[in-house]
């Protein structure tokens, strides 16, 4: 087992690799009372096209990440959130674009739930049964995510900005996507992608790593594995235009939503290159909009935008894009607002005072956040599979200059890189 001491955060990250592949990571946390743990695969949405070494492509149905997700919950002999429950455990999954998470927290028995999370995760059972009977239950998910404005601005913005690429596909599918799914897929992806090779197990809380460590590699010790296969992922070419420049649609809401979105074109990152980037559009947005800046104080004050108005940036090594947006009740005005904020912030640069705020704000929005165990081990998993190391945000954040900021406001505020997503109230008359 190794031991990596991150001094400046006072923590100590333990790392062992199992014989079958899984990455163990345990970050001992003392004066904590509940554990977290997160069993992770390198497996979502985005991952519909892919093939074995030796093998034929395979294309599966889109949602089947998510669809196995869920079958993952049943088993023939037992009932896994019964026996999370009896333990006192609080328990969870969900499935993003490009992983699948497994959780649990609780201040008792933690070993105990431990092996239940490793088992169920590790023993699949499908049958065909259960397979139709699922798909009415996210059938009926996927309704209601359809019926919901905020995640519909959102889909739409992204389904604007890429052309191609995966990410643009809703993460449950579509009822006539999920109506195509199998129990022969569902084996057909586990088997590709739940290999422990293909994995991660995060733990954190007030634990003893060795004797932690241990009840894992028991646990991993009773069962046996093939080999892992190395998965070759496979995407369409993503031209640099947008799709589209606008997607607008109704729904029942009592003010307008909307979304403004820049695609991201440099892109191939990883590592600390790719935290690099992130961190310097991320400190470029909050010089932009955060509640203290210029351009949210007038528009707030001039009824634009309300206090729904949020943004963020999404990164990963093959996709990138930022969002800004909320409800307004004038989407064109709040348009036009944005547009010339930032065309203005680019034409003068980051002023001195306003980058080293927003660095020192990030600086320690971050360490407020490393109090909470369910943001240090969802975090560590999201950046873990991009080859970035949570603890190295910090040290990147400080060597982030005025210059990088300013560079990142040229690079990836490109208007020709923009869509707008809206959607309006159905009651209101057509414009």
């Amino acid at each position: 087992m190794q031991a990596t001491a991150f001094e400046q955060l006072n923590e100590t990250l333990y790392h062992e690799k199992l014989e079958n592949g899984l990455n163990i990571y345990l970050l001992p946390k003392a004066g904590f009372s509940k554990t977290y743990a997160v069993f992770t695969t390198r497996y979502g949405s985005i991952d519909s096209h892919f093939k074995v070494a030796g093998g034929q492509e395979v294309h599966v149905p889109d949602g089947i990440a998510h669809f196995l997700e869920h079958k993952m919950f049943e088993k023939e002999d037992r009932d896994v959130f019964q026996q999370f429950s009896q333990n006192g455990a609080s328990y969870n999954a969900f499935t993003s674009f490009n992983r699948t998470a497994y959780l649990f927290s609780s201040t008792d028995k933690v070993e105990a739930n431990l092996d239940i999370l490793l088992n169920f995760v590790q023993e699949p059972w499908f049958s065909d049964k259960s397979v139709e009977k699922e798909k009415g239950i996210i059938g009926q998910e996927i309704e209601m995510y359809n019926d919901n404005p905020d995640w519909k601005v959102y889909m739409n913005l992204i389904k604007a900005l890429f052309q191609e690429h995966p990410v643009r596909i809703e993460i449950a599918g579509t009822i006539e996507s999920i109506s195509k799914i199998t129990k022969e897929n569902l084996y057909q992806c586990y088997e590709t992608f739940y290999h422990p090779a293909n994995m991660m197990l995060f733990v954190v809380g007030p634990f003893e790593p060795e004797k932690m460590l241990q009840v894992i590699r028991d646990n991993q010790g009773k069962k046996t594995f093939k080999p892992a296969e190395n998965i070759e992922r496979i995407f369409p070419q993503e031209p640099v235009p947008v799709k589209e420049k606008r997607i607008e649609e109704k729904l029942s809401v009592g003010i307008p939503k909307c979304y403004i979105g820049f695609k991201e074109t440099k892109l191939g990152q990883t590592g600390t290159d790719l935290l690099k980037r992130e961190l310097s559009t991320k400190i470029a947005m909050d010089v932009l909009f955060s509640s203290s800046s210029e351009t949210y104080q007038k528009l707030y004050e001039a009824g634009i935008i309300t206090e729904s108005f949020d943004y963020d940036y999404s990164s990963e090594k093959d996709y990138a894009y930022s969002i800004v947006g909320g409800d307004t009740p004038d989407p064109d005005k709040y348009i036009e607002s944005i547009q010339q904020a930032i065309q203005d912030t680019i034409n003068k640069g980051v002023q001195k005072e306003d980058f080293e705020r927003s660095k020192r704000k990030k600086i320690g929005q971050f360490l407020r956040s490393l109090n909470s165990i369910e943001f240090i081990a969802n975090q560590f998993t999201n950046y873990k599979f991009n080859d970035i190391d949570l603890f190295q945000i910090v040290p990147t954040l400080e060597s982030i200059k005025q210059q990088d900021v300013d560079q990142r406001l040229r690079e990836h505020f490109n208007f020709d890189q923009m869509a707008v997503s809206i959607v309006r109230s159905a009651a209101a008359n057509k414009e």
